[in-house]
């Protein structure tokens, strides 16, 4: 790409721990108290996982491959929630990997208030925090607000 230098290469390790320096990640009970005062809790596990251990009451479900496209507030995909660039995001991922990754990728975007859960969301249930139990039907990410009913 013209003008951008290249990136040196580094592992996996060494760019989790420069993404993770950018954020300031919460503690399971952090982001329970975080999603009270308002902030948006963003599940971006795939469907196994979440039929499998459950979810958590209240989180927005959205695909990690459609997460820049539903939280951007300027996407005519957007989740109803993806109301302005202030808004503080908390991404739950299954064991926070993921979800830091995430983040700073919503940090790119302009939402700097997004950030992730240390330990996901086994972390969040071993915390014993509010889950709810599977209950054999699938879940479903949550439609883009230009989801209309005759979209399906």
């Amino acid at each position: 790409m013209a003008g951008i230098p290249p990136t040196p290469p580094r592992t996996v390790e060494e760019h989790l721990a420069a993404v993770r320096a950018r954020l300031d990640r919460l503690t399971p009970h952090q982001a329970a108290e975080a999603a009270r005062a308002g902030a948006l809790l963003v599940d971006i596990r795939y469907a196994a996982l979440r039929d499998r251990d459950g979810t958590v009451p209240g989180a927005v479900v959205v695909e990690r491959n459609e997460l820049e496209w539903r939280l951007d507030p300027a996407s005519a995909h957007r989740v109803r929630e993806a109301t302005g660039h202030d808004l503080h995001v908390v991404v739950l991922c299954n064991e926070g990997y993921a979800s830091s990754l995430a983040a700073a990728s919503l940090h790119d975007l302009g939402l700097l208030r997004a950030t992730d859960v240390d330990g996901g969301f086994q972390a969040w249930r071993a915390a014993g925090l509010p889950v709810t139990p599977p209950d054999g039907r699938p879940t479903l990410p949550a439609p883009p607000l230009s989801r209309t009913a005759a979209d399906g």
